[in-house]
């Protein structure tokens, strides 16, 4: 059995005091009014005023002025909107990528089952730690959701009533268009379906896989074998879902039917790299001593793997709404490329170029501490392309890294630890009754 080190309680601890301090902080020091915005702003923008007095012109400059005036104020609202979303995308920044983590796992974990790997089953009670996040963080998102639902943030744009009363100057017609899918009872009726249909499965699955360590047949095994299969239908299916809905849905006007896949691409490589991590720490601790080069050897190629096929779906979505140039599809890009230019560019960098580097040679794949640091890099890049997804939408040109973007990112951070690994502790980490588990003790190549 794993004993949780006091060392790592403390850790996990600390990290989610400090990161509390820091969504604190990032929600007071947000404005709350307009005239706290142009104070804010006044250091970075540069007030001029006219010398012309010509009597025959007054009605002219007047109006112009009163345009001017009406102009100014409506930029300061919108960018109130803006400051005010930002620390709530930056939580929901955060509390997604760690959802995502524990969610790419179980789809990993069921892959694995339906599959009948012969590698794996010496991992799969770290697998199963790590989908212990599961069920906490769909609490959060849901809760995320629903004040998002009752108007007490505004970064999902659509919820907006205005926007689709035909009487209101705000009415906006695409949206309308789209309200038969994007219309808050049905959007929180979805998230429900797909959380709990998630965390049942994550549920059964564990129990079955207890229950199979004193069983004395296969019976358990074989009904996690056909319980994975059919939940990989019903994932794959309400994941694109899942992304139109919670991601997509940021930037209402666009829509892409590569998007699904494009999430869980990312959602794969990180779940991957975080099942490679726990695994390495828990054998540099002493544990998993069955576990060897070769089982991290093919984590690590599954890295590689769908870091690659995460770049094929970038670059697919990308070149050919480019080279297409129709401006409803292109301004998606268009505003990250001009507006969340580093982000935009250096999450290539860290998500494709550096792993591909990396990884590439086949030894490296097998030292320990390598794995560590390119996961570290991955990680970090795909944190920033869930940041590029999220905040155009609900904070546009107002964005920075601040206090409750990395008070957030260490906040979920030391949870999804206190979680992952006091879950360790509750069950043997070998799934000593699976019917392939020689096979994965002896796995050499």
């Amino acid at each position: 059995m794993y004993t949780l080190p006091s060392k790592l309680k403390l850790f996990a601890i600390i990290f989610m005091v400090v990161g509390a301090i820091g969504i604190i902080s990032g929600f007071l020091t947000a404005p709350s009014t307009t005239a706290e915005v142009k104070e804010m702003m006044a250091g970075h923008h540069e007030e001029g005023h006219g010398e012309d007095h010509d009597a025959t012109s007054i009605h002219d400059v007047s109006d112009t002025a009163t345009t001017a005036h009406d102009s100014e104020e409506a930029h300061l609202e919108h960018t109130l909107h803006q400051m005010q979303n930002r620390p709530w995308s930056a939580l929901y920044i955060a509390s997604f990528f760690f959802f995502m983590i524990a969610l790419g796992t179980l789809a990993f974990y069921a892959i694995q089952y339906a599959a009948q790997a012969g590698w794996s089953p010496v991992l799969f009670r770290v697998m199963e730690g790590i989908t212990a996040y599961l069920p906490i963080a769909s609490i959060i998102i849901f809760i995320l959701l629903l004040l998002s639902a009752f108007h007490v943030n505004h970064i999902f744009h659509w919820m907006d009533p205005e926007l689709v009363n035909p009487e209101s100057e705000h009415y906006d017609k695409l949206i309308d268009g789209k309200s038969g899918w994007l219309n808050v009872p049905f959007f929180l009726i979805r998230a429900a379906i797909y959380l709990l249909g998630w965390n049942l499965y994550r549920y059964i699955s564990r129990r079955n896989s207890l229950r199979d360590d004193t069983a004395e047949d296969n019976r358990w095994f074989k009904k996690n074998f056909k319980l994975s299969a059919g939940f990989l239908v019903f994932f794959i299916v309400t994941e694109s879902m899942m992304s139109w809905d919670w991601i997509m849905s940021f930037d209402p006007h666009w829509f892409s039917t590569l998007f699904g896949w494009y999430v869980f691409a990312g959602m794969m490589v990180c779940a991957i790299t975080v099942i490679a991590m726990v695994t390495i720490v828990l054998k540099s601790q002493g544990y998993l001593e069955y576990v060897n080069d070769s089982h991290i050897h093919d984590l690590a190629k599954f890295m590689f793997a769908f870091s690659i096929f995460w770049t094929y779906l970038w670059f697919s979505q990308f070149m050919l709404i480019w080279y297409a140039n129709i401006p409803e599809e292109v301004t998606y890009f268009v505003t990250r490329i001009e507006d969340y230019n580093l982000p935009f560019f250096g999450m290539l960098v860290m998500n494709f170029i550096f792993p591909v580097l990396l990884l590439m040679n086949s030894d490296y794949k097998r030292v320990n501490w390598f794995v560590i640091l390119t996961g570290i890099v991955i990680l970090l890049g795909h944190y920033v392309d869930v940041f590029n997804m999220v905040m155009p939408g609900t904070v546009g040109t107002s964005w920075y890294i601040g206090l409750p973007e990395i008070g957030s990112i260490l906040f979920f951070f030391g949870l999804f630890v206190w979680v992952v690994f006091t879950a360790l502790t509750k069950a043997p980490l070998l799934a000593k009754r699976n019917p392939f588990i020689k096979e994965s003790k002896h796995f050499h190549y």
